[in-house]
């Protein structure tokens, strides 16, 4: 009953269960139709015939099959020595476990390895060389409007060599077009010709390559790869904070800024949080904060009754959220001194009624289905409609959890068989993608090639991150990366369902696939 019980978990979880290959005998977790993965490289390598020592018909070499050449280099207790008086000698075979016999290899001679070893990263040029004595104050914003390649263009340069090389690096790994690739080493010998050791180019030097036609923001990435990039941009957060806070009370808006400045940069001992986070916190206290700032000046004015009479008017989800965020308000303010008693303690909501998912109807599958027009699309609907798939887990699918020989597809940790739908959905899709994939290993669903690519998800972020990756700050970039995300699907999210782009034929292969409504 146990071995029942564990066998029918591991199927669950999409482990094979162990089995006895069905040429050598050896026992565990098989890869391909009752072979282990030995017998079948040994198969593909030698013909078909009668063993001389099992008589049995297997793939032999030298007239032996490979259960008795492993019982030959048994016997001669594994030295490397001729095995041919050992396999003459065979009576009887010694069974063991599958994928555990290990080459024995020659003293002295390192083992071989199965993979070759990835090239390690060149290492990062120092941005101030030794014996450079530094500028004592800011050099003033130069004006390259003026620039002639002929008169000041100076390719000898040591930061525009490397540059360059690591500009043709670059467009190499992400498929940059010839075009593109010309234009950034035009941007690059303006910016970098006159630049002197200890200098760093800023970005509104970069901006100024807009008037001659070429490319800011990618070259912009190839100068903060060297670390020549000076970001002199205001931060958006900046911006989003100051219009926020617009119409609070002064002694109100000092309090609530330090509280956002903490969620979002973090302190000593609070972690950052998410800009989104950032963004549903202050979305869920500030009617509050406008209400009480035409009675208070102060947040240790707010009673208890206040902060109940302000979330009586709400209901649901924004209820909640706005208690959540009130009670991170005042706790903070209670940890800095500020208040000399929380009166958000001891409001306790009761919790809403789990929501109940509900399939979804015909007419949106068949939205669903018709939207999906290009490669990428696809793709996505196919994961999400045939393997459940969720958003993160379609975002951080690799080619490494993909295996098309054997029909496998690895999801969240876990493998399942890839479907006949689901395989042509992502051979359309790596026949679309113009990167190499040797050099590129995520596969990010997008909707233009790797040089073009940009997050869909802009309705699902705070204000000041619903923009290109490439015009944030640099030190919103280096404590969230970005990421390549993909459309959201849900009968509410789904980018499919809200317009229909293109009706297809009613033989579209994805249209079959879709279950008949209720």
């Amino acid at each position: 009953m146990t071995g029942d019980v564990s066998r029918t978990a591991s199927v669950r979880q999409g482990h094979k269960p162990p089995v006895s290959c069905t040429r050598c005998f050896a026992w565990g977790a098989l890869e391909y139709r009752g072979l282990c993965k030995a017998c079948r490289v040994f198969a593909a390598n030698h013909p078909q015939g009668e063993c001389a020592g099992c008589h049995r018909p297997l793939p032999l070499k030298k007239g032996y099959c490979r259960l008795c050449w492993a019982q030959a280099s048994l016997q001669a207790k594994a030295t490397i020595t001729v095995l041919a008086p050992y396999l003459a000698a065979i009576r009887h075979h010694q069974l063991f476990f599958a994928n555990m016999r290990r080459a024995v290899m020659r003293r002295g001679h390192p083992p071989r390895r199965r993979y070759p070893r990835a090239a390690p990263a060149p290492a990062a040029r120092p941005l101030v060389p030794a014996g450079v004595q530094l500028r004592l104050f800011d050099r003033p914003p130069r004006d390259l409007r003026g620039f002639d390649r002929a008169r000041h263009a100076d390719l000898a340069n040591p930061w525009l060599v490397a540059a360059r090389e690591a500009g043709a690096v670059k467009a190499e790994v992400l498929g940059w077009p010839h075009q593109l690739r010309l234009a950034v080493d035009r941007a690059l010998v303006v910016l970098l010709s006159s630049l002197e050791p200890g200098d760093r180019v800023r970005f509104s030097e970069v901006a100024q390559m807009r008037t001659r036609h070429l490319p800011v923001e990618r070259t912009a990435e190839v100068l903060a790869e060297l670390g020549l990039l000076d970001d002199d941009r205001r931060p958006r957060f900046e911006d989003w904070l100051e219009r926020h806070l617009r119409g609070l009370a002064p002694g109100i808006r000092r309090d609530v800024e330090a509280w956002l400045r903490v969620l979002h940069d973090g302190a000593p001992r609070s972690r950052p949080r998410s800009p989104e986070a950032v963004w549903s916190y202050c979305a869920g206290a500030r009617p509050a904060l406008l209400e009480w700032s035409t009675r208070y000046q102060h947040l240790r004015e707010v009673t208890r009754d206040d902060v109940g009479a302000a979330l009586d008017l709400l209901h649901g989800q924004q209820r909640a959220r706005a208690h959540v965020a009130l009670r991170s308000l005042f706790r903070f303010c209670k940890r800095r001194g500020l208040l000399f008693r929380d009166p958000t303690s001891r409001i306790r909501l009761t919790r809403p009624p789990a929501r109940v998912l509900l399939p979804l109807d015909q007419a949106h599958l068949d939205e669903a289905v018709a939207a999906a027009t290009t490669p990428e699309e696809r793709l996505v609907l196919a994961l999400a409609a045939v393997h459940a798939a969720r958003r993160v887990d379609i975002c951080t699918l690799t080619l490494d959890d993909i295996d098309l020989g054997n029909r496998r597809l690895v999801i969240n940790g876990r493998s399942r068989h890839l479907d006949d739908l689901t395989r042509q959905a992502l051979l359309d899709y790596l026949a679309y993608r113009r990167v190499p994939l040797a050099q590129h290993r995520q596969l990010p669903p997008a909707h233009q090639p790797a040089h073009r690519q940009r997050d869909r998800s802009d309705q699902h972020r705070p204000p000041w991150r619903a923009v290109s990756r490439h015009h944030r700050h640099p030190r919103e970039a280096a404590r969230r990366p970005a990421t390549r995300g993909a459309p959201r699907l849900g009968p509410r999210s789904s980018p499919f369902v809200g317009g229909v782009r293109r009706q297809r034929e009613d033989g579209d292969p994805l249209r079959r696939r879709c279950p008949p409504g209720p």
